[in-house]
């Protein structure tokens, strides 16, 4: 049994960053990431024995993560929380229009839904393909790219919306109401 726990501990070791990092950016929130790294790493200990392929345990270590932020996120939709995140990474520069850049694409990213946010982050910043994401969470192909190509126009309409001068500015000045599109 201690051969066990030894086990355990060397892969929840040498995985462990790696699931924080991933929750962190679907979360976008530190103590809610740790949290469901937290309840992923009691699942692998429980689900482990049943793992018959060696070969799909990092697929099957990051499904439990996604589903674990994905049990983090309806506990967040239920308390109604909104969790501000202004920094998801480490910044190459230090210059203030990357930090705008940086703030701009969170915005985006925060207003997209849970399921969105988790094929956008397996894919641009996890490498996975498609088929490698549908596997991952035991989805059809075909939702795995409606749900990437629906993250990529929510992404582009909150940078869209950003963008925009706020209502009141447009419609306030001389010359009356602005009629917009």
């Amino acid at each position: 049994m201690t051969g066990d726990h030894d086990a355990f501990a060397a892969l929840a070791a040498a995985n462990v960053d790696r699931m924080y990092g991933l929750a962190r950016l679907i979360l976008r929130d530190m103590d809610r990431a740790e949290d469901a790294t937290q309840e992923a790493l009691v699942r692998m200990w429980r689900e482990l024995p049943q793992l018959r392929d060696a070969d799909r345990f990092r697929p099957w270590l990051r499904r439990l993560l996604v589903n674990a932020c994905h049990d983090e996120g309806r506990r967040i939709r239920r308390r109604a929380e909104v969790v501000m995140l202004a920094e998801h990474g480490s910044a190459v520069g230090d210059g203030s229009a990357e930090v705008v850049d940086r703030d701009r694409l969170d915005r985006g990213f925060r207003r997209l839904p849970l399921e969105q946010r988790v094929v956008l982050v397996l894919n641009h910043l996890e490498g996975l393909t498609h088929a490698e994401i549908a596997a991952t969470l035991n989805l059809p192909l075909g939702t795995v790219k409606s749900r990437l190509r629906y993250a990529m126009e929510g992404m582009r309409a909150a940078l869209e919306a950003d963008d925009r001068p706020p209502l009141a500015m447009a419609v306030g000045g001389s010359g009356g109401p602005h009629r917009g599109r």
